[in-house]
């Protein structure tokens, strides 16, 4: 179970997953072993599932963002098709759905020239996928995966 301790750490770390077990601390007013403990009864328990840095795309030259809706044929369940998408390395998220289409998927490149490769050579090779529509994105004005994390809309799901 969560506790108000916890979402005050779950919140700190989503700010910055480097900051000290000292640091998140002094800010839960707690001993540092017992702020490790609990972040490490997090991760073991999946609620932190890692931490990984994040990188400014452009600045790297992925500047190009697009969601593709994927019609498969595969047996209801089976998720196969969600399995290889998931394995490129452009792809940054595949979303099985309900809908006429069977997935939505985030995809990151260099160009319209590379996303066009991408959808020809490795969306193209995959035997169950029937169909693709892309959209491309032309401005982000948010992208995050941090989650709202709030102790009053806890209790109510719990």
């Amino acid at each position: 179970m969560i506790d108000a301790i916890d979402l005050k750490i779950l919140n700190i770390l989503q700010d910055n997953a480097r900051t000290s077990n000292a640091e998140i601390a002094r800010k839960v007013g707690m001993a540092p072993s017992a702020i490790f403990e609990r972040i490490r009864r997090l991760e073991t328990d999946g609620i932190i599932q890692g931490y990984e840095a994040r990188l400014d795309p452009k600045k790297i030259g992925m500047s190009l963002v697009a969601f593709v809706y994927v019609k498969a044929e595969e047996k209801c369940g089976e998720m196969k098709i969600a399995a290889q998408l998931g394995k490129i390395p452009e792809v940054q998220e595949v979303h099985h759905i309900a809908g006429e289409d069977c997935y939505l998927v985030k995809v990151r490149t260099a160009s319209t020239d590379a996303l066009w490769e991408l959808l020809r050579s490795r969306f193209g090779k995959i035997s169950l996928l029937r169909s693709t529509k892309t959209t491309i994105v032309l401005s982000t004005k948010k992208e995050t995966a941090r989650l709202p994390l709030d102790a009053d809309a806890l209790r109510k799901e719990s």
